[in-house]
């Protein structure tokens, strides 16, 4: 009988982003410990409610985005490399280049940027840079995981099965997919909107500024999961995350 998915990369990829979400937990404290707190709620039941839901949440998107790119011939090489028993260092190895010089061009292009967004007035103040570099090193690997199982397994996918029922094709053409990347891209940085909501006034060059910046990254891990499959894309989401909270603030 056929598999409708691979099961044990959907146990790895929900493994993977229930750790990520109690990974980020103490940065989301540093950030916003004192509106966690007005809730009057315990902090261990804040968090054990965020499981609960994260675990409905990505046990969802990992099922539709596991079935969709086995229909669409797109990849988790990595992880099917693990499954199967074959050489997943190797394959690593093949991706993982590519991906950290992408994520470190991409940190540094959407450092400048928002470098010309701030000479505009859209600079944002946060508590960001109170938090231990410990703390930013765990933020980035749940942006690395969790934001693209969302976006690009999940989101980025479905806009390509509704592409293909558009084109009435049984496989996207590469307009479908193109579309799909800046959607998701799109979607990706209006998704940063309510923390931005928390720390400032929304005004439209904040909304601009969100989504282009945001949406820089989301079109090259986009492009990287389409190419080279969703591990190039989250080594790449890490590595801006990186370089964007802990190696350009310190050098600039």
């Amino acid at each position: 009988m056929k598999k409708i998915i691979n099961w044990h990369v959907f146990l790895i990829l929900l493994g993977m982003s229930m750790l990520s979400v109690l990974a980020v937990f103490p940065y989301v404290m540093s950030l916003q410990g004192d509106l966690i707190k007005q809730t009057g709620l315990p902090v261990m039941v804040i968090m054990l409610a965020q499981l609960v839901q994260s675990a409905i949440l990505f046990s969802i998107a990992i099922f539709v985005g596991l079935k969709l790119i086995k229909r669409f011939n797109f990849h988790l090489p990595v992880l099917e490399a693990v499954v199967d028993h074959k050489d997943y260092k190797k394959v690593v190895k093949e991706i993982s280049g590519l991906s950290m010089l992408l994520g470190i061009v991409t940190a540094v292009t959407i450092y400048v940027t928002d470098f010309l967004f701030s000479l505009q007035g859209s600079t944002l103040s946060t508590s960001q840079d109170l938090a231990p570099i410990w703390q930013k090193l765990l933020a980035a690997l749940y942006g690395g995981i969790t934001e693209e199982i969302l976006m690009r397994l999940f989101l980025m996918m479905v806009f390509v099965w509704i592409g293909t029922k558009i084109i009435r094709r049984k496989q996207p053409n590469q307009a479908v997919i193109i579309i799909s990347i800046l959607l998701a891209a799109v979607i990706f940085g209006l998704g940063h909107l309510p923390i931005t909501a928390s720390l400032t006034k929304i005004t439209p060059i904040i909304v601009t500024r969100a989504i282009v910046l945001n949406g820089i990254g989301g079109v090259v891990f986009g492009w990287l999961f389409w190419k080279k499959g969703l591990e190039a894309a989250m080594i790449a989401h890490f590595t801006t995350d990186i370089f964007l909270l802990t190696v350009l603030p310190l050098v600039f």
